[in-house]
């Protein structure tokens, strides 16, 4: 980059828009604390470098840029006289980062006037006092509205979360409180119809093979499979009609247990076997104990286990025993949300998962991922229960390039095109007032953006919106733990 020291023209600073209404007195002390340079094609300055001066354009035409990923995006490209750039955020002093937010560059030989920031701090301060206070406390005030704002998203959404899993939880817990319940009876019922068989006219040879067609049942029950409606109903009949033939009374009540265990008439069979007449009637019921154990044993565990699914989904999701950077597995975050939004989504939303499981796993922050992950099917459960709360959302990964791909796409009402460019900005929001702080999908660009480096985008029509997260598969060169907002 080559830089060529001009003469500062007062008259001509007078003609830009920008320094139009000053006095004479205040363009020479322009001209006398800048001065006016001239760039050769190429890079003026770039972003996240220390904001040292602030550039005014005289002559020629510049090019404004932002690193997205790893490609620079264009934001501007201008010819006009007087458009600005660099450090005019230098008069907030330390209470910013005093970094270019941009990258500029000309394109052809062009002319600048050049003001240094602490010189710009400096005269703005004296010359429009009124206006600084304005200005910080717009920037100052808006910054921190957007922190206070964004923990208050973090904490409902930390609030629907807990509602969420609460009830997710109670479930599974309820179950195994009434199975226990109900195991307890049961066991009771067993001692006690033990005793009567122990007290009965049951020969040695026969008590034991009632205990080996007991241990049998057992271990049929842990291995049956369900069967389909019309299946059981018939398999119930059979069961029932055996036991009525067999002087049994009740056996409408006993058969939908023993189809549950996977027990059919030839198991019937081989009690009937083992006893005689007299005594047949109490073995089927005691036998009929230990099914009844073995199932609520079986609902015990599924609850049990269901209740630790939830609990490893929700440490998971919180990352709380992680690491805050680490290699991750998209696909394990992508579960474990969905799983916490799942009392969410009504029983109209149906989720489908078009996962490429042979995605690597890539250098993130688990956590805030989740926090995105939230945020997009958080927006689109919303958009499907505004119509007739029914819609599918599918959850899809794929390799694109060296970016790995997770897209959500909903059957909602899809984002209208005069508003498509502005949802990632800061308050925007097209819920009703009171439901949304329209910080949810800025908080996410700036999680894929700024901090992942990778890129977040939006295509949409009625009934197919799509966010399309891209994330790199390799961790970026600069220090990923800087955000630049």
């Amino acid at each position: 980059m080559t830089r060529q020291p001009n003469p500062c023209s007062q008259e001509e600073l007078g003609s830009l828009f920008l320094f139009e209404k000053l006095d004479p007195e205040q363009l020479a002390r322009l001209c006398r604390e800048g001065h006016v340079e001239t760039f050769e094609p190429g890079p003026v300055y770039t972003e996240g470098d220390a904001a040292a001066c602030f550039y005014v354009l005289l002559e020629g035409t510049v090019v404004l840029s932002r690193r997205v990923g790893a490609d620079d995006v264009e934001i501007t490209r201008t010819s006009s006289r007087g458009v600005y750039a660099g450090a005019f955020q230098s008069y907030l002093g330390d209470r910013v980062q005093q970094v270019y937010t941009t990258s500029l560059r000309v394109t052809d030989p062009s002319r600048f006037f050049v003001l240094s920031a602490e010189t710009f701090a400096t005269i703005m301060r004296e010359w429009f006092p009124m206006a600084v206070h304005l200005l910080e406390g717009l920037f100052l005030g808006t910054e921190t509205m957007r922190q206070a704002v964004g923990q208050r998203e973090r904490l409902l959404a930390l609030g629907s979360l807990s509602a969420g899993l609460t009830h997710e939880l109670n479930n599974p817990a309820a179950a195994a409180v009434r199975a226990t319940a109900a195991l307890r009876e049961r066991v009771a019922g067993m001692r006690h119809k033990l005793g009567i068989i122990a007290a009965g006219p049951y020969q040695r040879d026969t008590l034991e093979t009632l205990v080996e067609i007991q241990e049998r049942t057992a271990d049929q029950v842990s291995k049956a499979t369900p069967l389909s409606p019309l299946e059981a109903a018939e398999r119930e009949d059979a069961l029932s009609d055996w036991l009525d033939d067999h002087g049994i009374a009740g056996g409408w009540n006993l058969s939908p247990t023993f189809v549950q265990a996977g027990l059919a008439t030839d198991w019937l069979d081989q009690v009937a076997a083992a006893v005689d007449e007299h005594t047949l009637a109490g073995a089927v019921r005691w036998l009929s104990y230990t099914v009844e154990t073995e199932l609520l044993m079986n609902e015990i565990q599924d609850s049990t286990a269901r209740v630790s699914q939830l609990v490893n989904a929700a440490r998971q999701y919180s990352q709380l025993d992680r690491a805050p950077y680490q290699v991750a597995d998209v696909h394990e975050l992508l579960d474990s949300t969905l799983l916490m939004l799942s009392g969410r989504m009504g029983p109209g939303i149906k989720v489908v998962k078009d996962y490429d499981r042979t995605l690597p796993k890539i250098p993130a922050y688990p956590g805030e991922l989740n926090q995105v992950w939230t945020n997009l099917i958080d927006n689109a459960v919303s958009a499907m229960s505004s119509t007739d709360s029914q819609g599918t959302l599918t959850v899809r990964t794929a390799l694109d390039h060296d970016h790995l791909l997770v897209e959500f796409r909903d059957t909602g009402p899809g984002v209208p095109a005069d508003i498509r460019d502005r949802i990632f900005d800061p308050f925007f929001t097209t819920k009703p007032v009171g439901e949304g702080t329209g910080l949810g999908l800025d908080i996410s660009w700036r999680v894929v953006v700024n901090k992942h480096h990778g890129g977040l985008e939006v295509h949409s029509e009625p009934g197919d919106t799509r966010f399309q997260v891209r994330l790199p598969l390799t961790a970026a060169d600069t220090d990923t733990s800087q955000e630049h907002s």
